[in-house]
């Protein structure tokens, strides 16, 4: 009997037990993996709304399909009437239509943030030890790609149906580039109601009330000395307005200076008033 208990004892695995020292340096904070800065946690974020269009192709068709609709729809309804023809209507028109579709689908940046509270990922997004408005941020650098390939899109079309900027390759990217700002600080303003509306269908709704007076009350389609007075006092002041204006003399070459200033002004208070209300919301859900 002693002898099998002998056996069976020499026969039982040994069990490691760290000693405090061990255990001190896998604990240790050095051995911890650095905290990301601000601006790799939102690059990571931006990345991550990459990520899901790759998964949903379809997201693209806002920004694809929507602004070839939309310029073919207008230049050939409308061309004729306003213009003479479509292609002279073109000239005075693709700006407008490029504000028009881009901006509104800034509203989109609202929606997909309200989905994603009501999945409950920014739950979790918030447990994680980065620079909190990361996944905010990082949302809106991946809608910036959107965009741009929209603005490719309608400018690639409105070559191949006869537009022509006269400010050359340089007056299309700094007119790009007027829209993609605007379009960063716009979109603080749907990440705004997408916080704090309780359905992804009232954030389309409410953006829509917003989105149509502000561009179609403007000189996307026609001039505002056509216009009656009181309407007009309203469109110059509309920032639509200002970013049309901007875009246009940028493409023709003959820029705007007063109309790039306000869009300026206008950019950083969108920035300013909803970009402070909405990381005051979002830190306090």
């Amino acid at each position: 009997m002693s002898n099998a208990t002998t056996t069976t004892t020499e026969r039982a695995p040994s069990v490691y037990v760290p000693s405090a020292e061990a255990l001190a340096t896998v604990l240790a904070p050095s051995a911890r993996p650095p905290r990301p800065s601000a601006l790799g946690a939102s690059l990571t974020f931006g990345w991550r709304a990459m990520l899901k269009i790759k998964h949903v192709p379809e997201q693209l068709f806002d920004v694809t399909a929507f602004p070839i609709i939309m310029v073919l729809m207008f230049t050939y309804l409308f061309g004729g009437a306003l213009a003479g023809s479509p292609r002279e209507y073109l000239q005075f028109f693709l700006p407008g239509i490029m504000v028009t579709s881009v901006v509104m689908i800034t509203m989109y940046t609202g929606v997909g943030l309200n989905t994603d509270i009501e999945k409950g990922i920014f739950d979790r997004f918030r447990t994680l030890p980065v620079w909190r408005p990361a996944a905010l941020v990082g949302m809106i650098f991946g809608d910036v790609l959107r965009y741009i390939l929209a603005a490719l899109v309608i400018l690639g079309l409105g070559l191949a149906l006869g537009f022509r900027p006269a400010g050359g390759v340089l007056g299309a990217a700094t007119g790009i580039g007027l829209l993609v700002i605007f379009s960063f600080a716009f979109s603080w303003v749907w990440t705004f109601f997408g916080l704090i509306l309780r359905s992804e269908k009232s954030v389309m709704g409410v953006s829509m009330m917003v989105l149509f007076p502000l561009t179609f009350l403007s000189n996307v389609f026609v001039e505002p000395s056509t216009m009656p007075g009181w309407l007009q006092a309203f469109v110059k002041v509309n920032p639509v307005t200002q970013l049309v204006a901007s875009i246009r003399g940028a493409m023709s070459g003959d820029s705007d200076p007063s109309a790039t200033m306000w869009l300026l002004l206008w950019s950083a208070g969108f920035v300013l008033v909803f970009g402070t209300l909405t990381m005051y919301r979002y830190n306090r859900r």
